[in-house]
């Protein structure tokens, strides 16, 4: 991004100053619309450290561009620590993305060990190998910042491949602009750097940021989209699947005989709201969708269908197995003590299973089946799991 635009060529559709400047106000533009966005779903905090970040760099833009009119050490101190800072919060906007935590510790170790490397050449006089550092530091900020993004891909492959792709690019720009100050070997210059590789890593710059900033607000987008897809699809209480989400998973494909749905019944729970509060009732049935959820296979699923009755799907499974399985969440919650604001609780759970047919059944009616040996099993005396094909 260093590049002096005296010296060059006027039959240029457009001198270097002007592309600096185009810079930073597009970078600017991105800035705000970044801000923007996160002013409207707050939640997403790494809008707000990338909107940072991008403010950083137009700062050092048009620092940049005092410093090609005047060049001197503390305004080249300070494009440097602008552009190295920036670069680095860009790192942290990117890991904040991809974990949700906190961005501070790499934004602090990437800037404090780019500020170790690259501004003590520049204070003491040695610009040329400063710029060097600077060039090269950059791309290994950008070069991370990549890489997080690609560490993230599953979420949205287009997008955010996209993004990796275009910051690497960036980053390979800045790797040409160091080797070629390398190449050069003047380690005092006296001014901001002119060659080739600096105009070709600005329209590379540009390029990348247009792409980035379209790219990344569409992943934003879609996240947004998919965040409260999920939250129609999942009980607030247990954060289990609700009804509509196991049906949209099950409802529509006809279930083989190897598939069992089991049906569980939390057993007196209407005597617990009752005696101890619907308080303690809620944290019963956190503690039974815990139950119901652990170990479980990535093929099968749990959802909460409604008050106190749950269910699960169990693929590619036996009757043997499936009873078992069912008998485990049994035994394991008739074990658990619910502590209350009135003392410690047990709880117990009834349960009935079914399967499908080779000819294939629809998820309704295996559901039905395994209602039905549910209700069996309360009133054979509860606490207790049974087979459809037991319960007539």
């Amino acid at each position: 991004m260093q590049k002096p635009g005296a010296g060059k060529d006027a039959c240029m559709l457009l001198d270097y100053n002007s592309l600096l400047l185009a810079v930073g106000f597009s970078a600017a533009c991105l800035s705000l619309t970044l801000f923007g966005t996160w002013m409207a779903a707050r939640s997403d905090k790494f809008l707000l450290t990338w909107a940072v970040s991008v403010l950083v760099v137009v700062v050092e833009v048009f620092a940049y561009d005092a410093y090609i009119a005047r060049p001197g050490t503390a305004l080249g101190v300070l494009t440097l620590a602008l552009l190295l800072l920036g670069f680095s919060v860009m790192l942290g906007a990117a890991y904040q993305f991809r974990t949700r935590r906190s961005p501070l510790p790499l934004i602090a170790l990437g800037a404090g060990t780019s500020y170790a490397l690259a501004l003590p050449p520049m204070a003491l006089g040695y610009d040329g190998l400063g710029f060097m550092l600077e060039n090269a530091l950059a791309a290994l900020l950008l070069f991370g910042t990549a890489y997080e993004y690609w560490r993230g891909r599953a979420e949205a492959p287009v997008h955010l491949i996209g993004v990796a792709l275009l910051y690497s690019l960036t980053a390979a720009s800045f790797v040409l602009c160091a080797a070629v100050l390398a190449w050069d070997g003047k380690l005092v210059l006296g001014h901001a750097p002119s060659n080739w590789a600096e105009d070709l890593s600005l329209v590379i710059v540009i390029a990348s940021m247009t792409g980035i900033g379209a790219l990344s607000l569409a992943l934003n987008q879609g996240r947004h989209a998919r965040h409260h897809q999920r939250e129609a699809q999942t009980d607030a209480l247990t954060g289990l699947l609700n009804r509509r989400a196991l049906f949209d998973l099950h409802g529509k494909a006809p279930v083989s005989a190897f598939t069992a749905v089991v049906v569980f019944d939390l057993d007196g729970f209407k005597a617990i709201n009752d005696q101890f509060g619907h308080a303690a009732g809620d944290e019963v049935l956190k503690v039974f969708a815990e139950v119901l959820s652990a170990d479980l296979r990535p093929n099968d699923s749990v959802a909460r269908m409604g008050g106190e009755e749950f269910a699960m799907v169990l693929r590619r499974t036996l009757p043997e197995t499936a009873e078992a399985t069912a008998e485990r969440v049994r035994a394991a919650f008739a074990a658990r003590t619910v502590e209350t604001e009135t003392g410690p609780l047990r709880c117990t759970v009834s349960a009935g299973f079914a399967f499908g047919s080779s000819d294939g059944m629809s998820f309704d009616k295996v559901l039905s089946a395994a209602d039905k040996a549910l209700y069996a099993a309360k009133r054979g005396g509860r606490n207790r799991v049974l087979d459809f094909r037991r319960a007539g």
